[in-house]
């Protein structure tokens, strides 16, 4: 099935497939480098359908079938596709269901308008990793690298290609911390955390869970889980925990 597109305010074309359903709908944003056919997005998009509830999954700029090279993006205008996307493909408060780098782009979606959102579900949330796991892991010779030549070039676990990371995506990243701020989760907000993650470590959702205000904020640790979360029992826990947040 083709995807169908939205042109972001910013001049950005987004791919995106979309179910209709019931409200509150799910929309999934999906993680680092990755796009909108992972195993976790497609899961959901099953089970929502299942479910008759509305579901959304869409690529960021310079990911998937999106317009835009992935080495012109940052974490802004990722944050600025999903906005977009939110508000011309949804009705109402939606569900939020952020996949690590998604995790981040979730909490800046509700910072921006909390009014669009009936519930958070963060899967191996990663705020504010391009400061404190990239910039605070770098040599000072990686820094240099990307001071010199504007960007570094890193192993994937992912992919045979190495991630590369620009000094834009750097700088843009201080520009949209959570975790140095208040952070209002006013719906119910679930996290979900493997404890042998190895990208985003257990220290971060402890940090996370303790930071954000709100009165409906709950933290599982799945003993085992890895940062995929995405085996039979993972994408369970998933979708137990929009219910959950539905019910709530």
């Amino acid at each position: 099935m083709q995807p169908s597109y939205i042109t972001t305010p910013q001049g950005r074309r987004i791919a995106y497939h979309k179910s209709e359903g019931q409200a509150p709908g799910v929309v999934f944003l999906g993680g680092f480098k990755s796009d909108m056919e992972g195993t976790k997005a497609l899961h959901l998009e099953a089970w929502a359908r299942s479910e008759g509830r509305a579901f959304l999954r869409f690529d960021y700029s310079g990911h998937g079938h999106s317009s835009e090279a992935f080495t012109e993006g940052s974490i802004g205008e990722w944050a600025e596709d999903a906005i977009a996307a939110i508000l011309e493909l949804t009705t109402g408060p939606q569900i939020l269901v952020g996949s690590s780098m998604g995790g981040w782009i979730a909490l800046l979606v509700c910072k921006a308008m909390s009014e669009r959102v009936a519930g958070l579900v963060g899967v191996a949330a990663a705020p504010d990793f391009t400061e404190d796991s990239m910039w605070a892991g770098f040599s000072d010779n990686q820094k240099e690298e990307l001071a010199k030549n504007g960007l570094i070039e890193l192993p994937s676990d992912y992919a045979d290609d190495p991630y590369i990371i620009t000094e834009k995506l750097i700088k843009d990243g201080r520009n949209q911390l959570v975790l140095r701020s208040p952070l209002s989760l006013p719906f119910p907000t679930r996290f979900l955390q493997g404890t042998l993650d190895e990208d985003v470590d257990m220290s971060v959702a402890l940090r996370l869970l303790d930071h954000a205000a709100g009165s409906d904020i709950r933290l599982t640790l799945v003993k085992g889980a890895d940062h995929r979360f995405s085996d039979e029992d993972c994408l369970a826990m998933i979708v137990a925990s929009i219910e959950d947040v539905i019910k709530s």
